[in-house]
């Protein structure tokens, strides 16, 4: 009798997937290690974020789990699209409080991703028309922007002078404290994509000539000391960083990336970030993978604190790299964007929403945005 009923609760008691077991990220305590990764989706419109994103980003908050924000510009001349969120100004910092709280609410942590595009972007995003900023005078002569879909037409940018770069820095350091006061709970430091801190990671784009070009030191210099500024104003528990050695995003490509993460993950160590977020080699495009022998596996242990990774994962995949250790957690994009209660379905194993990439970056402040029904909306 007794071992039938410890048979029984055996039966009860399922074991988590590898993706719903707990995790603890410095002074975060997560209950599961799917993390919503930061996605743009243009509906911030004079480059405020709006009420609508209370909705999106509640639906998508579970007690204990992580989010970080979508890319956030950290300066008048950070913007690289329309209808992106900025961090800079008062009304910026208001607009964001109400979506933070109701993430909050929910018994999520939320961060904000601080982002500066360079060179990808136009004059039109740009103070008085004028060109976007980088370290280099050389457009990006790509055809299409990193999503592999919509058409590129980038005009050459203007290269920062060596005074300059301090001032861009502060940017980065005042667009952290303005995070702080919004209320989020830390900030991820965008240092991927081929946005300007990669411009400057990238010797394909890189093509200074004073201490912020040349070497791989050189090169990595800008982005270090941006994370030491932000370091320095809200504490190392609280930063993040994402990387992209392997991509060649925006015309951002390196001729030696395993060299480059690998000096960015020992350089981080030196500042005790609590996370670095890396984009896995695969990811041809944003939304392309293909397959490859190139591994994270190399910067995942060099890097002594959390290591986040992102790159077309799955239910299956994501389990397969947690169980192995080649991560702590994973960053959904797509799947997360569709499915708002994604860590449900991954636990019943339920069957996915199909995401619709034609709204990816409308503006509608439903349709394609807050309208993915739930699992209980199909029972």
């Amino acid at each position: 009798m007794a071992e039938e009923e410890e048979s029984k609760r055996a039966e009860t008691e399922v074991t988590p997937i590898p993706l719903l077991t707990s995790y603890k990220m410095g002074n975060f305590n997560l209950s599961h290690r799917m993390v919503l990764g930061p996605l743009t989706r243009t509906r911030s419109y004079n480059f405020v974020a709006q009420p609508h994103a209370v909705l999106y980003y509640s639906q998508r908050t579970t007690k204990g789990g992580f989010l970080i924000g979508e890319a956030s510009g950290i300066s008048d001349t950070a913007q690289g699209g329309p209808n992106t969120p900025g961090i800079w100004t008062r009304e910026q910092v208001e607009a964001w409080k109400p979506i933070v709280s109701a993430v909050h609410e929910k018994g999520g942590i939320f961060f904000c991703q601080l982002w500066h595009a360079g060179r990808a972007s136009d004059y039109c995003y740009q103070p008085d028309g004028q060109p976007p900023i980088s370290c280099t005078d050389k457009p990006i002569s790509a055809l299409l922007q990193i999503d592999g879909t919509s058409a590129a037409d980038y005009p050459p940018p203007r290269r920062l002078r060596t005074d300059e770069i301090l001032k861009v820095v502060n940017d980065f350091r005042i667009a952290a404290k303005n995070a702080m006061e919004a209320g989020f709970d830390g900030v991820e430091i965008h240092g991927a994509n081929g946005y300007l801190l990669d411009q400057f990671l990238k010797d394909q784009v890189n093509d200074r000539r004073d201490e912020y070009g040349g070497s791989l030191e050189n090169r990595c210099r800008f982005p270090l000391e941006v994370v030491k500024a932000v370091v320095d104003e809200i504490g190392a528990d609280k930063v993040g960083i994402r990387l992209s050695p392997f991509a060649d995003y925006n015309d951002s490509g390196d001729s030696n990336p395993v060299a480059l993460g690998l000096y960015m993950a020992e350089s981080l160590n030196k500042y005790g970030i609590l996370y670095c977020h890396m984009i896995e080699p695969r990811m041809i495009t944003q939304f392309e993978k293909q397959e490859t022998k190139r591994s994270l596996l190399p910067m995942r242990k060099a890097f002594k604190g959390t290591f986040i990774v992102a790159g077309g994962y799955n239910r299956e995949d994501g389990n397969e790299v947690i169980a192995s250790g080649s991560a702590d957690l994973v960053a959904f994009g797509r799947l997360f964007l569709a499915n708002p209660d994604l860590p449900r379905r991954f636990e019943l194993n339920a069957k996915l929403n199909k995401y619709d990439r034609s709204t990816f970056y409308t503006h509608d402040p439903v349709v394609g945005y807050t309208d993915y029904p739930f699992l209980e909306s199909h029972t």
